[in-house]
């Protein structure tokens, strides 16, 4: 699935994951490949996201952990999120 994570001034993230888990207004979410379409709100919290392939080798706003770099983390404090066709878009403050 592709992943984007844009802020009102820079993109932060863009790349391929196996998921990202996102902070909703009703609790903790999942996306995985090939989720049905969706469009909900986002409250303050954790984004965390594992890549489906190697670290990307520029510098992100996400950082990355684990003995492979794969799972990121990065804080929002509220925002969007639309999954259609297999592409999940982030729009975090």
């Amino acid at each position: 699935m592709r992943l984007e994570i844009l802020s009102p001034v820079a993109v932060l993230f863009e790349g391929d994951v196996i998921s990202v888990s996102l902070p909703g207004i009703d609790g903790e979410f999942q996306l995985l490949d090939n989720h049905a379409a969706i469009i909900t709100a986002l409250k303050a919290g954790e984004l965390k996201l594992k890549l489906s392939g190697n670290p990307p080798e520029i510098e992100t706003a996400v950082s990355f952990e684990g003995p492979d770099k794969s799972i990121g983390t990065y804080s929002i404090k509220g925002g969007v999120v639309e999954m259609a066709d297999n592409r999940a878009v982030v729009l975090a403050e």
